[in-house]
């Protein structure tokens, strides 16, 4: 059964208030440099200054705005977020849809590499490449984008094997259409609700390593994150900075994934129609 996912996420209240939550993320994040009056990365002589009405969120250790930095956070997190999973979800299909209809060693193939990069947690492999390669938010988001696209190649794949047997795929077959044909004009089109499904999920996991990454200390210390604005905080956490230093990043994250799991969430039926129904509340 064809399940719609704009009418599965109007009928969810808890999605629809997740878009309303990430619209206004991207709005501060697109508006960052007009609604942020100072330079994130630039210093003035007024460290660990309290909330004001020249600096909203006061300042940190080295003096720089706490609410430029949170702002431009937010643009950095999104742009990280937004373009690994369009890449990983354009893997995903490209690997899943190509392994189910060319099948034979190159599908045992793919899907070996996809159980194993299951099986080695990303972080692992993260650490040891950030050992050698000089982290930059665009090297982070190729990383992400190549360690991120197995579990939905696997989705797509077990879609695509049900699909090619659909009455309207074998007419082509018979008509003498190519595999790069029924992938674009066929396959791709009935998939396009668990892309998109796939696509917010990516996108929330993205979101999630870029700060967890950017908390521990492996990414470029020039980009403003809401992770590195937590760890540069905890060392300070026996002031009462952390009050309006440590908390801001931490809500604004936390919102961010909510939000995502909330669209997320409501997108479920897309995956499993037996759950229609079930995410309104």
């Amino acid at each position: 059964m064809h399940v719609d996912p704009k009418e599965e996420l109007k009928k969810s209240r808890p999605g629809i208030f997740g878009v309303g939550v990430i619209l206004l993320i991207v709005a501060i994040a697109l508006f960052a440099p007009f609604i942020s009056q100072y330079d994130p990365g630039g210093q003035t002589t007024s460290a660990l200054e309290a909330p004001s009405l020249t600096h909203w969120l006061g300042t940190n250790h080295v003096g720089q705005d706490i609410w430029s930095q949170l702002t431009y956070g937010a643009r950095n997190s999104l742009l990280v977020g937004f373009s690994v999973g369009a890449l990983s979800v354009l893997l995903s299909v490209i690997l899943g849809t190509s392994a189910a209809l060319i099948g034979g060693l190159y599908e045992r193939i793919v899907m070996r590499i996809v159980d194993a990069l299951i099986v080695i947690p990303a972080i692992i492999i993260l650490v040891l490449v950030a050992a050698y390669i000089r982290p930059s938010i665009w090297s982070l988001i190729l990383l992400l984008s190549l360690l991120g696209w197995q579990w939905g190649a696997r989705i797509i794949r077990a879609q695509t094997l049900s699909l090619k047997e659909q009455m309207h795929v074998s007419a082509a077959k018979s008509f003498g259409a190519g595999k790069p044909y029924l992938i674009f004009r066929h396959i791709i089109p009935d998939l396009g609700p668990i892309v998109l499904v796939e696509f917010v999920y990516g996108v929330r996991r993205a979101i999630f390593m870029e700060a967890g990454l950017a908390f521990i200390g492996i990414t470029d210390p020039t980009i403003v994150s809401w992770g590195t604005m937590m760890r540069e905080a905890i060392d300070f956490c026996y002031l009462d900075v952390w009050q309006w230093w440590l908390i801001p990043p931490g809500v604004a994250l936390a919102l961010t994934i909510v939000a995502i799991t909330f669209i997320g969430h409501a997108f479920e039926p897309v995956l499993d129609p037996r759950l229609r129904g079930g995410t309104s509340a």
